[in-house]
């Protein structure tokens, strides 16, 4: 069983798939932070996220061990994250980890739950269960200002949303695998809801489709 979740920045989607891969047992990939990691490591080695020599080395060079890095979590990461990934040639050696693992998710689990912005579309097209998650952009900027201030770090709100507005129109304008939901997706728009409302109104359909 594979399970693809996609959607925006700060739209809860990570929240909800690592409870659903932790409430089946199944195995979890956060494929953003493939990209953070590559762009983390241009930024690291003084070069541009956008230089496509450099981000193609960074990620030839990546290993599994590379996503466990905190840094990975912070802005900087981020907005290098969507200029790698904005990299077609960049996204053909990372699509391969990310394939390997929804085909055969470690331990020997039963499935894989895999978030990101283009699992339904381009990495599992043939996932069972397809979720895009979503929410007002106005409602993720206050959501990811407060998870600045509540890591003690710097943020001011509307620097917060020009950032997520202009992050979504990099993910869902480039040409290489843009940010959009896929035609069978179930939309799970979290504007109005907190992370338990989110995780049965996605989790009543995956039982749905897999009963």
């Amino acid at each position: 069983m594979i399970i693809a979740v996609d959607g925006p920045a700060a739209s809860g989607k990570g929240t909800l798939a690592r409870r659903i891969a932790s409430h089946l047992h199944y195995a979890y990939l956060d494929t953003g932070k493939i990209y953070r990691a590559v762009g983390h490591a241009v930024l690291g080695a003084g070069g541009d996220p956008e230089d496509l020599d450099a981000a193609l080395a960074a990620a030839r060079a990546l290993n599994a061990a590379d996503l466990a890095n905190s840094e990975l979590a912070s802005d900087i990461a981020a907005v290098a994250a969507s200029k790698v990934a904005a990299l077609e040639p960049v996204r053909a050696v990372l699509l391969g980890f990310q394939k390997d693992f929804a085909a055969s998710p470690p331990c020997g689990l039963g499935g894989a739950v895999l978030d990101g912005r283009d699992i339904g579309t381009v990495v599992c097209p043939d996932a069972e269960v397809k979720l895009f998650v979503t929410a007002d952009v106005e409602v993720r900027a206050r959501r990811r200002h407060k998870e600045l201030l509540d890591k003690g770090e710097a943020s001011i709100y509307p620097r917060v949303l020009k950032a997520l507005k202009d992050r979504d129109a990099r993910d869902s304008n480039r040409s290489a695998a843009p940010l959009i939901a896929a035609a069978d997706a179930i939309v799970v728009d979290t504007t109005a809801m907190d992370p338990d409302e989110a995780f049965a109104s996605a989790f009543g359909y995956i039982q749905k489709h897999t009963d």
